[in-house]
């Protein structure tokens, strides 16, 4: 497994950083592995309440999948596929994680950087950002799940414009299209995306979990047939949790809820 996806910890906020920036933080085959088995682990742990992505450096969150990959690994419709499922997982991930995830975006954000972004629950970005999805420009087609992030989050025309135009846009523009929460200055994200994970932090984990649940079931079939018993349930069981009397007695008690997730 490659060394150059770093996990670092500050309290209750994890932080995942691609960190390869002579390279743009061009992602590899054994990343997408890495980033599947990282997420994988957090999700499990129970103490991270937030999980922040970003690229090593100010001049890239990263430039996609490493273009060395598609000679020994993308070379063929076969080796593609294999290569697919590994990206799939490792996005996939990202978007399951019943915590709430944040990408904090400096510098270019192309192809599947840009597409990993999607996954996310909220993406922020320096003013100095720069987005794409140049796939026609390599002849390449993205997944049914890239394109359903995609279309979900600035709409098919949007959609459109980035995928039939392989241009790479601006933050303003990314902004604008609905492809980012925020823009601010590059020497303030830091700071900014570390106060909002601090924030969210807070707040009760369960609720974040059953907010993400609920969504993605939403957003996959808004007509919402056939839900289980469990899902129909799921707005109503909080009622019955540790967090919901506490947040209940913090609030009457006018004091800072102190969340346990149970």
């Amino acid at each position: 497994m490659p060394d150059d996806i770093r996990l670092q910890r500050r309290g209750s906020v994890a932080t995942i950083t691609f960190d390869r920036p002579e390279r743009r933080n061009a992602i590899s085959y054994d990343g997408w592995l890495r980033l599947a088995q990282m997420t994988g682990s957090l999700a499990a742990d129970g103490e991270t309440r937030v999980v922040v992505i970003t690229g090593g450096g100010d001049q890239a969150f990263s430039a996609g999948a490493d273009i060395r990959d598609f000679e020994r690994r993308r070379n063929s419709s076969e080796q593609a596929r294999a290569y697919q499922a590994a990206f799939d997982a490792a996005v996939e991930a990202v978007e399951t994680l019943p915590v709430p995830t944040i990408c904090k975006i400096k510098g270019f954000c192309v192809g599947g950087g840009c597409e990993l972004t999607l996954a996310a629950d909220l993406r922020v970005a320096a003013d100095n950002a720069r987005f794409g999805i140049p796939a026609a420009k390599l002849g390449i087609v993205i997944g049914y799940e890239e394109m359903r992030r995609l279309v979900a989050l600035v709409g098919p025309g949007n959609a459109s414009y980035l995928l039939m135009s392989g241009r790479v846009v601006r933050a303003d523009d990314a902004l604008r299209f609905g492809l980012v929460n925020a823009v601010v200055p590059l020497s303030e994200i830091d700071e900014c995306v570390a106060e909002l994970a601090d924030e969210m932090a807070r707040l009760a984990p369960l609720s974040h979990a059953r907010h993400k649940r609920i969504m993605r079931r939403v957003l996959r079939d808004p007509a919402l047939p056939g839900l289980t018993p469990e899902e129909r349930d799921l707005p109503f069981v909080s009622f019955d949790s540790e967090d919901f009397r506490e947040g209940r007695r913090a609030f009457l008690e006018r004091r800072q809820p102190a969340f346990v997730g149970r």
